[in-house]
């Protein structure tokens, strides 16, 4: 159990192609889909159970920063911004979850919030310049800017990206790991 757990482990990192630092791909479908890649199928359910086509939905998944290095939350703060009128494009809705990197559970916050998402926009702040900022790091990062905070735990992080009905017309991040959209970054806040 130990080696097929590793074995599943392994393939889960190698899913996707990496876009700065998120792992982009399609994991999920039917069993026509999946063609006997049973591994797959794991590698799919222990990334994140109950997943859609891709048609129906997109899952950029990180552990790393832009550069590749591990996301620790007891080591730096992070921010991800998403440039002015680069939003996910979807035709439904998106949302970036986070979770705790070793139970890849959500973590308790003093805000009681898992996740940012598209229903959130009018509540958050955007930069001068149209962009959006989101704050990744267990400490508040002050009142002007806890619209846009999305607490991690004191430890490593794992975000999901979900993309609900992604367009299909550019930009899109359709096909999976190859579209004209491209996830940014999560980089170390200064």
């Amino acid at each position: 159990m130990k080696a097929g757990t590793e074995k599943v482990a392994a393939r889960v990192a190698t899913l996707g192609k990496d876009i700065n630092g998120w792992r982009v791909g399609s994991a999920f479908g039917d069993r026509d889909y999946y063609h006997g890649d049973w591994l797959l199928r794991a590698a799919a359910a222990k990334a994140g159970i109950y997943g859609n086509s891709a048609d129906e939905a997109m899952y950029p998944m990180t552990r790393a920063d832009a550069t590749g290095a591990t996301l620790d939350g007891s080591q730096h703060n992070y921010t991800l911004t998403f440039p002015a009128g680069e939003l996910p494009p979807v035709d439904a809705f998106w949302s970036v979850t986070m979770y705790d990197g070793k139970s890849q559970l959500l973590i308790r916050n003093p805000i009681n919030r898992y996740l940012i998402n598209s229903p959130m926009l009018p509540d958050m702040k955007k930069n001068a310049d149209g962009s959006l900022t989101i704050y990744i790091q267990k400490d508040s990062p002050g009142a002007a800017k806890e619209s846009n905070w999305l607490p991690a735990p004191d430890g490593p992080i794992y975000m999901a990206m979900r993309l609900y009905w992604p367009k299909t017309e550019a930009p899109s991040i359709l096909p999976p790991g190859e579209g004209t959209w491209k996830p940014p970054g999560v980089v170390q806040a200064n």
